[in-house]
Order: C-alpha cells, then sequence, then structure tokens
C-alpha cells in the first residue's frame, strides 16, 4: 500500500473547481492512502462475473463509478477494461498531489432543477477505507457541492471537500415518509463519477446529472 502526505496547503480555483494539496499555509490535507494493484484485483473479484480479465457490458453497469470513467480508462476504445487499466488510473490520482477537491454539481428532474435532494458520493467498494463518501444538499437551483463530513475529514483540520476516487451517486428526496427518487438513482443507482482533477466533466465543468421520474 503507498500512503502521501503532504504538510502543507493550497488553493488553486479553476472554474469551479478548487484543488487542495501541498503549498504555502498551516492546514495539513493529507493525501488518501491508495493500493492501486490491490483495489485493481479487489475490482475484478467483486465485478468480474465471467472470469475473462475483463471488465464490460452488463459488468460495468453495476460498478457505475468505472463506467462513468471509461474516457479515461478505456485507452483503446473497445468498452472493456482490465486491473491494469484500473490501477493505472489510480496511480495517476497518485501523481496529482491532490488531497482534497471542491466540485459544483447540478442536479436535474425531469427538466427542472431538484431542489432539497440529499446527494451522497459513495466510493466504490473495492477502494478500500481510505477514500470516504461526500454528501451534498441541494438548493433551490439543484447546484450543491458534496463534502466529506466533518468526522470523516483526513484530519480535524482539513477544509470541505471530496477526495480523488470512483464514486456511485445516490439521490434521495423523502416527502412524507416516502422516497420521491426511483431506485436506479439510489439503492440500486446506475450513476457514477470519477473525482480527478484531469476527469473529462470535471475538467469541463460537465456535472450536471439529469434524472427522470419515470
Amino acid at each position: 500500500m503507498v500512503s502521501y502526505r503532504f504538510p502543507l496547503y493550497f488553493c488553486l480555483m479553476i472554474g469551479t473547481i478548487a484543488l487542495v494539496g501541498c503549498g504555502g499555509g498551516s492546514n495539513a490535507v493529507p493525501l488518501p492512502s491508495f493500493d492501486p494493484e490491490g483495489a485493481a484485483e479487489k475490482a475484478m473479484e467483486l465485478h468480474d462475473a465471467d472470469g475473462d480479465g475483463f471488465l464490460a457490458g452488463s459488468e460495468l453497469d453495476n460498478v457505475p463509478g468505472l463506467k462513468a470513467a471509461m474516457r479515461s480508462l478505456d485507452a483503446d476504445g473497445d468498452g472493456k477494461i482490465n486491473a491494469e487499466d484500473i490501477a493505472n488510473r489510480i496511480r495517476a490520482w497518485e501523481t496529482q498531489e491532490i488531497g482534497l477537491m471542491s466540485i459544483s454539481c447540478e442536479l436535474i428532474l425531469d427538466g427542472r432543477p431538484l431542489s432539497d435532494a440529499t446527494v451522497t458520493f459513495e466510493p466504490e467498494a473495492f477502494l478500500g477505507d481510505s477514500i470516504k463518501a461526500a454528501v451534498g444538499q441541494t438548493g433551490m437551483a439543484g447546484s450543491f457541492r458534496p463534502k466529506i463530513p466533518k468526522s470523516e475529514r483526513p484530519s480535524p483540520d482539513s477544509p470541505p471537500g471530496i477526495q480523488a476516487g470512483f464514486y456511485r451517486i445516490k439521490v434521495s428526496k423523502q416527502q412524507g415518509g416516502k422516497e420521491m427518487i426511483p431506485a436506479r438513482y439510489n439503492t440500486e443507482t446506475t450513476l457514477g463519477q470519477q473525482v480527478s482533477k484531469d476527469d473529462f466533466a470535471v475538467v469541463n465543468k460537465k456535472l450536471i446529472y439529469r434524472l427522470k421520474s419515470k
């Protein structure tokens, strides 16, 4: 397992993206402890249903965090990935030396902003325990910023944000004790996102999730 720590802090704004890593300041923002090979092997163990050494088709449907990152993972464009593809992507996060990111997202339901919804970015299980879930609450315009809860942040004085990783996204809105959002966006979610400063959607500020009630 590879573990890095960066004792200094900086915040560099790029559009709606704030990157927190090494630089001048007093707050410590540690980089997550990544295990590229171990995580990749675990991903294959959990999701390679036919045992052919690749994830493709319906196998990727079960791991939305990876499916959402195919632009970064599938270099040859054949629609499938293997353990080395996953490990290489995780190594790329390490080289970025970013402890936390602040990303701005939008949630749209049936063409309209979805307000008062709780959005959870849940790390794919194969990443292990060092990547923490982040939660956001949508405002009137459907916008939100996912943040690791204070009690789970990498260090007590860490600023708000989300770690690099593959995430499945779960959306919930309760009214009168009833869930208003279809299961395909929460308990059986098909929504995913790679959080990385070089991810296509992050770089191009396309973090807009369009949901349909039917």
